[in-house]
């Protein structure tokens, strides 16, 4: 039976929640601290996305095959030691890319000789002659985390819209790439909200057990 690991627990994010109390109703308010909480704990923690690439337990892992990462913006937890890692493990890597401001995400095919190009998002991703690949492995950045699989992303529902295509008949991992210290006790979930089935931090690995 697969047991849940951290090697730290995080402090809570808001003073409120040491009462048991979870994610305030005022979500975009929320999400501007969120994010300069995010940015302060990139300029505290430069080298936090090398130490969860360290520690983190692929065998804990789905056997990956294509897995998908991301470039990290807006301070979020940098992504490419982890990649690189899963690369230099027989995975094969693949990035996000949005046609469209309001479309569901894609994923295609990289390799670190590839260059990108903005996306409709002004995202780097891959060129057009990148084949699209479907991901059985997805880390997804975020902005709150609660050891429940809740995630608060940056709001426009991209990644929700993506995982359920995703999902839809088939077994998808997603694995949360975050600081400890954006872990929260609860966020508020919506029918379309996708759950993590870990998430990985520079402080440990907490698997969430959905089935």
């Amino acid at each position: 039976m697969k047991q849940s690991f951290t090697v730290s627990a995080a402090p809570p994010l808001f003073p409120c929640m040491e009462q048991g109390m979870s994610i305030p109703p005022d979500k975009t308010a929320l999400r501007r601290r969120l994010r300069a909480l995010r940015l302060r704990l990139a300029a505290k923690l430069p080298d936090a996305g090398a130490q969860a690439a360290r520690i983190v337990p692929l065998d804990r892992l789905p056997s990956f095959g294509i897995f998908s990462g991301y470039i990290a913006m807006g301070g979020e937890i940098d992504a490419m030691p982890l990649m690189r890692r899963l690369i230099a493990n027989g995975g094969r890597a693949a990035l996000p890319y949005a046609a469209a401001k309001d479309a569901a995400l894609i994923f295609r095919g990289w390799n670190s000789s590839m260059g990108l190009l903005p996306d409709a998002l002004g995202v780097p991703a891959p060129p057009a002659f990148s084949p699209q690949v479907a991901p059985r492995l997805v880390i997804a950045p975020l902005l709150a985390f609660d050891r429940q699989g809740g995630r608060l992303g940056q709001g426009a529902g991209h990644y929700d819209r993506t995982l359920a295509n995703l999902r839809e008949g088939r077994r998808v991992f997603v694995l949360g790439l975050a600081y400890a210290g954006q872990e929260v006790e609860a966020i508020p979930m919506e029918p379309h909200d996708q759950r993590l089935d870990a998430i990985l931090t520079e402080t440990g690995y907490i698997e969430v057990g959905q089935g």
